[in-house]
């Protein structure tokens, strides 16, 4: 009876908890590759609106207002958005009164 109930635990053993814990691994894996991904995609964006934020400033400094658009800073102060991948969102309460700037992934 021992050798009849560790035979079937081996069995048990080599066709469902083997492949079982490669599954789980593998999981594991594709979890902890979108957590990295999604890090990145927050740093990015983090970026971006740091960007616009010090040109805005730049631009203050240089012409004592702050810019009526986005466009303006991209003509006049070489900044680049990549409009395919971020939504840049620019209100502006007066030129003396940093705008609010918000960007989002599209």
């Amino acid at each position: 009876m021992g050798k009849h109930f560790l035979r079937k635990l081996d069995t048990l053993l080599k066709y469902l908890v083997m492949p079982f814990c490669m599954i789980a691994a593998a999981g594991i894996l594709l979890v902890a590759a979108g957590n990295v991904s999604s890090r990145q995609e927050a740093e990015s964006l983090k970026q971006m609106q740091d960007s616009i934020q010090k040109a805005v400033l730049n631009c203050y400094a240089i012409e004592g207002s702050y810019p009526a658009t986005i466009d303006y800073m991209e003509e006049h102060y070489g900044l680049q958005i990549d409009h395919d991948r971020y939504d840049v969102f620019y209100e502006i309460f007066a030129d003396n009164v940093m705008p609010e700037i918000t960007v989002v992934s599209k």
